[in-house]
């Protein structure tokens, strides 16, 4: 089989052909030769073949003969290495007698006991199931989720769960995860789902930003509109009036210093206005977790930008 490939120069083999200074190989398996595709010279006939010793023609059989399983999961306590004993059937997939049978499920027994055997891993078990469960329910990405748990091993490595909340940890963890992927989700709905109170959350959110080096990035106004334009079920007219509204705020700086969801709201109240179409001050202020007040104020604020260009 001949696989054409471009060779970077971190391989052994210069990146260039020294008689025609071409870039482009042929790599014969077979032969075990590597090939310049410009002029034909053999520049290496020592190539090894890094694929499986074994052949397959379908899905189904490449399935069948691999001998790997998935990637190391962050979101797992051990990664996903762990050791799985059958206690009903054989390697050659015969059912087990009695005794047999009894024997494996006792070994079972005592393999999961010694996977959780030190405090560092029981602890992991318990965060990541609570995790498990705030993720499924706020149906956050896999992405989000594996970087919660990278942050979370960090928080344990700093030893600061020692007398604290682990699900409180987890929440928090799991907030600064979505700051750091700019994904719009509020502290307020990750408390909902969380075990624990918003205040306890947001006692231990500051602390794990004050003693672990994250560079969280400030929230953006911006950030939030697509969602409370989905919510409200806004067209998509008013979204992009909304967006350049909010455009003016930050070239005038009046963005600054302000509650980014209550700039959002308030350009999105005001985009409808605008395009007349008819929507509750309330509504937005629900949908964007505001006062009314607060709304008000930075639509005020907004009006006179829009006015005045």
């Amino acid at each position: 089989m001949v696989t054409i490939s471009l060779i970077d120069s971190v391989n052994k083999v210069d990146s260039k052909c020294p008689h025609c200074k071409g870039s482009i190989h042929i790599s014969d398996m077979e032969t075990g030769e590597l090939v310049c595709k410009e002029c034909g010279l053999v520049l290496n006939n020592g190539e090894l073949d890094t694929g499986p010793e074994w052949r397959a023609y379908n899905t189904a059989e490449l399935n069948r003969k691999k001998r790997t399983g998935l990637g190391l999961k962050n979101s797992i306590y051990d990664k996903g290495l762990a050791t799985m004993l059958n206690g009903y059937k054989d390697y050659k997939g015969k059912a087990l007698s009695e005794e047999e049978r009894i024997k494996y499920l006792r070994l079972q027994k005592f393999n999961n006991r010694t996977k959780i055997s030190d405090s560092w891993k029981r602890n992991l078990s318990i965060a990541f199931s609570e995790l498990d469960r705030v993720c499924s329910i706020l149906h956050m990405p896999d992405n989000i989720k594996e970087n919660a748990a990278v942050i979370y091993r960090k928080v344990l490595k700093a030893d600061l769960v020692r007398g604290r909340s682990i699900d409180a940890f987890v929440a928090a963890c799991l907030y600064t995860a979505c700051r750091l992927e700019k994904l719009p989700r509020s502290l307020n709905s990750i408390a909902d789902t969380s075990t624990c109170d918003l205040q306890t959350i947001t006692k231990h959110y500051r602390l794990m930003i004050r003693e672990i080096d994250l560079d969280i990035p400030l929230d953006t106004p911006i950030k939030y509109l697509s969602s409370f334009a989905s919510k409200m079920k806004v067209n998509s007219r008013v979204e992009q009036q909304s967006a350049w509204i909010l455009g003016l705020a930050r070239e005038n700086n009046i963005q600054v210093g302000k509650n980014p969801k209550g700039v959002a709201a308030a350009a999105l109240y005001l985009a409808c206005l605008l395009d007349g179409e008819k929507v509750i001050q309330g509504d937005v202020a629900d949908v964007s977790e505001v006062s009314a007040v607060t709304l008000r104020k930075r639509c005020k604020e907004l009006r006179k930008l829009v006015d005045a260009s």
